[in-house]
């Protein structure tokens, strides 16, 4: 039986990101650090675990415990008749918290409880990812965080969701709203997809541009983050670090030059 821990941690995907994720702006020991900390790379020698017993296929959310975020559960799913369709309520949901984002560095906050993100609004795609997986779970779905990483372009992250019903598991973009399927309707997973190219570009909308590529699906990593032991978690708030900024201000410029590693951390 393949052994998960050699699977694990923010060094599978080499020294680059593991840099990247070192000087990730979350505070250190926040529940965003751990999650990605604790991630599991999705691989050959890993998926048949991660896709059979790796997460429990139901949600251990007892009622009462987060009202704030049942409320939203049920404000967000009225009107809804279908797993699906509630599921493609709390996406589109997750993704309109972009438009209360700040675009200001210097007043951007990262973190805290998934109550203080909604309330804030946010594009931080980790931290818009974990709003959708406690939401989900507090529905009553399983659900866990999925990290995308393109290894060959720097700074090419991406966090994700993962959804279970009907029996398997389904990638959902929390934050651009894309819930992902086969041409059956059957939910579509970071596996599927990853292996699948044509499930992935067909979910594109006519954008000619679109925001998850298929080589944002060349690797993957799956991390359990669950809302029944949100005392376990540390939900401190945090700013920019220094080193976000400079790629953010890049970013910001339209990358001249080209999309590139700014600290050498390819090198390092």
């Amino acid at each position: 039986m393949t052994n998960l821990s050699e699977y694990q941690g923010i060094g599978q995907f080499g020294k680059a990101y593991k840099f990247m994720f070192e000087n990730d702006p979350h505070s250190p020991g926040s529940v965003d650090r751990v999650l990605f900390e604790n991630m599991i790379r999705v691989c050959s020698e890993t998926s048949d675990r991660l896709y059979r017993e790796y997460t429990p296929a139901r949600s251990f959310y007892e009622q009462g415990t987060r009202p704030k975020l049942e409320h939203y559960v049920q404000e967000v799913t009225a009107g809804c008749h279908s797993d699906e369709e509630c599921i493609e309520a709390m996406s589109e949901f997750t993704s309109s918290l972009r438009e209360n984002a700040s675009g200001d560095l210097n007043t951007i906050l990262l973190g805290g409880t998934e109550e203080e993100i909604i309330a804030r609004g946010s594009d931080w795609c980790p931290d818009v990812a974990r709003v959708g997986c406690v939401l989900c779970q507090v529905a009553g779905f399983p659900s866990r965080m999925v990290y995308l990483i393109d290894p060959d372009k720097a700074y090419s992250g991406h966090a994700i969701i993962e959804v279970y019903r009907a029996k398997v598991w389904g990638a959902v973009d929390t934050l651009t709203n894309v819930v992902y399927r086969h041409s059956t309707g059957e939910p579509a997973s970071t596996w599927d997809l990853m292996n699948n190219p044509q499930l992935i570009e067909c979910h594109w909308r006519g954008e000619s541009t679109p925001y998850t590529t298929v080589d944002q699906f060349r690797e993957a990593a799956v991390s359990n983050c669950f809302v029944w032991r949100w005392w376990d978690y540390d939900y401190t708030v945090s700013r920019i670090n220094d080193y976000y900024r400079s790629i953010l201000e890049m970013s910001d410029q339209g990358w001249p030059g080209g999309l590139r590693w700014l600290r050498g951390e390819d090198v390092c």
